[in-house]
């Protein structure tokens, strides 16, 4: 629909899916907002301090998740590309408060 912006966030069954592009060792732990690629797809951008080994830095990026959406560090997981910098992450809970959640954090930033 003309007029809509792209967000890189869906809700399904159970919580709400987040299409995440991660930076590690990006000096410290920061979500940097929205992006849109050249293709119109978006994603949040994260920066995260910890390296891209033995899991340390997607376990960084779901615990920064799980503190800006209100959330247990449990309730966020890596659903796909735990080797890549584009990845997918679940966000387990009411669908509609984290998307209310995410507009608030993100739906200026694009």
């Amino acid at each position: 629909m003309a007029g809509e912006r792209a967000v890189p966030w869906q809700p399904e069954k159970g919580g709400l899916a987040v299409i995440l592009r991660v930076t590690p060792k990006g000096g410290r732990d920061r979500l940097e907002g929205l992006a849109i690629d050249a293709a119109g797809r978006a994603a949040l951008k994260i920066r995260v301090a910890a390296p891209p080994e033995d899991g340390k830095a997607n376990a960084a990026v779901c615990a920064l998740l799980a503190k800006a959406f209100g959330v247990a560090k449990s309730a966020v997981r890596i659903s796909r590309g735990e080797l890549a910098r584009d990845k997918r992450a679940l966000i387990e809970g009411d669908a509609e408060a984290l998307v209310k959640t995410a507009e608030r954090l993100f739906g200026e930033s694009v």
